[in-house]
């Protein structure tokens, strides 16, 4: 869903505490909201009467219900990137399985708050050139710290660890977004055992 960049954005960044705690309670009422009745029905007078705010106060701080999800698509993906950097700075495993466990939990963990919401958010988050941005200079990230293990480790057997990389990256990430978000999603700890599996032999078998 394409959309002006202008109607996306925050009308109001908050300076004093209490506007910031307004704020939260807004992203927070509309996180409910969002996963209570889906994105359609998810009005911004839902939002303002759940947050106990009027509807005038919301509109302060977004135009819109877009700017909204907008705003919670981006908090998601900030928490996802600290989580994951956190596992990459720690000290690693070693053996490569444990090491994929520790990226796979990781990324599970970070979709396991509710999955309704994470589903609207892969359905209905308007496609921003802000959001584009940090997404790709998210997957970089990623890209280049697991180009770099799969070329240190001894027991990666891949021919191409450029190539090799991208794929752990992307599905993984795709894996478990589709499966956490799916109406009968797959219970998290096979979830983790089978796709730790599955990426652990494309990397080692010869």
């Amino acid at each position: 869903m394409a959309a002006d960049r202008h109607s996306l954005r925050a009308r109001k960044e908050p300076r004093q505490a209490r506007a910031e705690l307004t704020r939260q309670r807004i992203l927070t009422a509309a996180a409910h909201v969002f996963a209570e009745h889906g994105y359609a029905a998810g009005t911004t007078n839902r939002i303002a009467e759940h947050a106990r705010i009027s509807i005038g106060s919301l509109y302060q701080y977004y135009p819109n219900k877009d700017a909204i999800l907008l705003e919670l698509v981006t908090r998601h993906l900030a928490a996802g990137r600290l989580s994951l950097m956190a596992h990459q700075h720690g000290e690693q495993p070693e053996s490569i399985e444990e090491i994929m466990r520790g990226v796979v939990r990781s990324v599970i963990g970070n979709h396991l708050d509710d999955p309704k919401l994470l589903q609207v958010m892969m359905e209905q988050t308007p496609r921003a050139p802000e959001l584009t941005e940090k997404v790709t200079r998210y997957e970089r990230e990623r890209v280049a710290f697991t180009r770099d293990l799969l070329a240190r480790h001894p027991e990666v057997r891949v021919t191409d660890v450029d190539v090799a990389a991208h794929l752990v990256v992307a599905t993984v990430e795709t894996v478990v977004h589709q499966l956490v978000a799916a109406p009968r999603a797959v219970d998290a700890g096979r979830l983790e055992d089978e796709l730790v599996a599955m990426v652990t032999r494309y990397l080692t078998v010869p």
